[in-house]
């Protein structure tokens, strides 16, 4: 036997609902104002006793609290992300990274700081800060090509028109000036990855603006140095080209990181302040260590050398989202 069902119901209107809400409130909720002077007179100080205290900010309005020791990873966080977020907007995906010294100068720099060596030297022949003022002056002009260098590999690079790819250096003055200038010099955008100091210092004026970043932490900027790198050039530097140079080949010789084209401009330089021969003889490095980077002397052979790096390797210069565009594969 079926069940019974029930009878059907007829039809009946929608239950009646109310409008949405609006975006503001027609009615004030109590808190939206300050207790009444006529209910408590000492309201008015006592409300900003509270609200200018450092515990009723914000978290992140709150400078005080942000720089606490407890506070670190935070401030890590957000030194990749902001990084990360402004380079992915602009739609940055790989890099040539240019190393170098600020103290490199351009050749008419160079030129006036000797002369004006040269002039002190003659006046005081007998000091010795001046004589070795002047040897400095001497090889800082002789260092002063590779401006002009770094310059011409910038425009090279850009005038590759490699979708995705970009010039990116410390954001200084110097070699890294050289590099941005060539690079804003042809037209195309270019990255600078400064970093807070003690001391005042400011960007070359060459970086484009809204692509010129400044960390706080080393690492951060290191990570970011290294995340999207293509190619590695490395002009006559000190010690914060030494830094990242070994920190990058670390990071190729263990596999950390994959292998990229290394190159260092000046050999006769480069001998001098790394010499890789004796590191093998005394066994502190492999053979297989000694291919990780190669010399150059001109622009010109440094972008030809990563073009055949990428096409020996088989890898693609551009960004991965253009793989297959025309001038991605080195």
């Amino acid at each position: 036997m079926q069940p019974q069902q029930p009878p059907s119901l007829p039809p009946s209107d929608p239950p009646p609902c109310p409008p949405p809400a609006p975006p503001r409130r027609r009615t004030a909720l109590p808190w939206q104002r300050p207790k009444a002077q006529a209910e408590e007179p000492q309201a008015e100080r006592r409300l900003r006793a509270i609200m200018e205290h450092p515990a009723y900010r914000e978290a992140d309005a709150d400078p005080a609290f942000l720089h606490e020791d407890d506070a670190r990873g935070v401030r890590l966080q957000i030194d990749y992300l902001k990084a990360e977020l402004v380079l992915r907007a602009h739609g940055i995906e790989r890099t040539v990274i240019v190393f170098g010294s600020t103290r490199l100068r351009e050749g008419a720099t160079a030129h006036r700081e000797l002369a004006a060596a040269r002039e002190a030297a003659a006046r005081q022949p007998d000091d010795a800060a001046l004589a070795a003022a002047l040897a400095r002056a001497e090889r800082r002009r002789a260092l002063s090509r590779y401006y002009e260098v770094g310059r011409e590999l910038g425009r090279l690079v850009a005038a590759a028109g490699i979708p995705r790819l970009a010039v990116l250096t410390g954001g200084g003055p110097g070699a890294m000036e050289s590099a941005n200038r060539g690079a804003s010099e042809a037209g195309a955008a270019t990255v600078g990855l400064n970093i807070a100091l003690p001391h005042e210092q400011y960007p070359n004026p060459y970086v484009t603006p809204g692509l010129c970043l400044r960390f706080h932490y080393f690492a951060m900027r290191k990570l970011h140095f290294m995340k999207r790198a293509a190619a590695i050039v490395a002009l006559p530097g000190g010690y914060g080209t030494l830094d990242e140079l070994f920190g990058a080949l670390t990071l190729i010789q263990t596999r950390k990181s994959a292998p990229i084209p290394v190159v260092l401009v000046g050999e006769h330089y480069w001998r001098r302040v790394l010499d890789v021969d004796f590191l093998l003889e005394a066994g502190s490095i492999d053979e297989e260590d000694r291919d990780l980077f190669w010399y150059a002397e001109t622009a010109q052979e440094a972008w030809h050398g990563i073009l055949e790096w990428h096409r020996r390797n088989g890898s693609a210069l551009a960004g991965p989202h253009d793989a297959q565009a025309p001038g991605a594969q080195a």
